[in-house]
């Protein structure tokens, strides 16, 4: 086992790796940027180390910078976290060629799936059910047009480097693409230094369901359910939920055994997830696998009582994953508290927190990096807190995020509590009928 991890994250999730490695006896190293020295991630690791100025590309996206952590403090492992260099091959292979283990898949593993094309042509291979679309990228206007009336429309054109919704463009009929061609060029060689385009017939009314996957060095993936992600706002996801309210035992068990599959193919080692595309008429379609930790981990540990940092941690080490696929065992929902404001657009909201109260009770978990007096940078993401309620059934655990909503106080920033205070008692949302589109329809009142 490791003696010591360096977290090459910040906020809630570097604070939450802090606290599994504390209970596993393992020292931690907090790295920060100048504007996260009063983080709580720092105060509570073992060592803190400075790497650079506030922006990412300085700081905590600057390799050089954090190898140099690593060697001053003499740590034998990397955690990523999620985000910032969780998915980047390049990184997980200089640390390799340090002699430091990078907590996460191999460097061709996260090529393998980082790449949306070679992603699909993958999942075609092992049998996993993918969104019908053209072969490789497009190579120019027409050749979407002619792709297009082939699939039929509506189609949508995507990112083959892309993720949180750049580079995406939604076409309904044929006077459209020309534009929205160009426009998904345009964006993700902005957001990604990569023009790559692609195309696939546009899945209506579709819910946005992930299957939660581990694997070991020795070939053995198992699963541990799934997480409905359907309510999102511009391909941003905003509150989580297992077990799905559209899931049925029968479904449950093809996705689980095509993520088993979709893992297997590529020898996953580490945990991750399968990203899945459900229509109304529960077909399922892989859609993206991320090879890291993600954000709403927190609703599969509480439904399957399962410590998945622990599990990934372990998988780095050389160990079996623990055991067999899981079922869930209660309900959990979880929202995203982000210092945005509802009422203007969810307009970011950075500042200093001059009050706060956190919720508690029983069924509740807050997974937050924030305090009275902590200044929320401008620099990075705009997440402050996880709630994740926890109950017996989903209406018991929807009664309990609204309760514990009610007493969370947070002053001095705008924040998303009042948005998901009006959705825990929206009665669309509290019978289940929803999808991806769901919020589009949603005024604040």
């Amino acid at each position: 086992m490791f003696k010591k991890i360096l977290i090459a994250n910040r906020g809630e999730i570097a604070l939450r790796i802090i606290r599994t490695c504390r209970e596993m006896g393992i020292k931690t190293v907090a790295v920060y940027s100048t504007a996260d020295k009063d983080s709580l991630h720092v105060k509570f690791a073992d060592e803190a180390v400075c790497i650079g100025k506030p922006a990412s590309a300085d700081s905590y996206l600057n390799i050089p910078h954090i190898m140099a952590a690593v060697e001053i403090t003499n740590a034998d492992a990397i955690h990523p976290g999620y985000g910032f260099l969780a998915e980047n091959a390049r990184f997980a292979e200089i640390c390799g060629e340090h002699g430091i283990k990078f907590i996460g898949p191999t460097p061709s593993m996260i090529n393998s799936m980082g790449d949306k094309i070679t992603a699909k042509e993958t999942m075609i291979k092992a049998g996993v059910p993918v969104v019908p679309g053209g072969d490789g990228l497009l190579e120019s206007v027409d050749h979407a047009k002619g792709m297009a009336k082939e699939i039929g429309y509506p189609i949508i054109l995507k990112a083959t480097a892309g993720g949180g919704g750049k580079g995406m463009r939604v076409v309904w009929e044929e006077s459209e693409i020309e534009k929205a061609f160009n426009n998904a060029k345009t964006e993700a060689a902005a957001s990604f230094k990569n023009d790559g385009i692609y195309i696939e017939k546009f899945v209506e009314e579709p819910r946005h369901i992930e299957i939660q996957i581990a694997g070991d060095q020795y070939g053995r993936v198992s699963h541990l359910s799934e997480r409905d992600c359907s309510i999102q706002r511009r391909h941003q996801k905003l509150v989580e939920e297992s077990p799905s309210p559209f899931m049925t035992e029968e479904l449950r068990k093809r996705m689980g055994e095509a993520a088993i599959k979709a893992a297997s193919a590529i020898n996953y080692e580490s945990v991750g997830t399968i990203e899945f595309l459900v229509d109304k008429h529960r077909n399922f379609y892989f859609m993206e696998m991320n090879t890291r930790i993600q954000v709403e981990h927190c609703v599969t540990e509480e439904v399957v009582n399962f410590d998945l940092i622990k599990e990934q941690i372990k998988i780095a080490a050389g160990e079996p994953i623990s055991g067999i696929n899981y079922e869930p065992q209660m309900y959990a929902i979880e929202c995203r508290i982000n210092a945005e404001d509802p009422y203007n657009d969810f307009r970011p909201s950075p500042g200093k927190i001059t009050t706060l109260h956190q919720p508690g009770g029983h069924g509740i978990r807050v997974d937050s990096h924030a305090y009275a007096g902590y200044t929320i940078p401008p620099y990075y993401d705009s997440l402050i807190a996880k709630i994740i309620a926890v109950a017996r059934t989903r209406e018991e655990a929807i009664n309990t995020m609204h309760r514990s909503l009610s007493e969370y106080v947070i002053e001095g920033i705008k924040t998303t509590i009042p948005f998901h205070l009006q959705l825990m008692k929206d009665e669309r949302f509290r019978s289940g009928d929803f999808n991806t589109k769901f919020l589009e329809g949603f005024k604040m009142q």
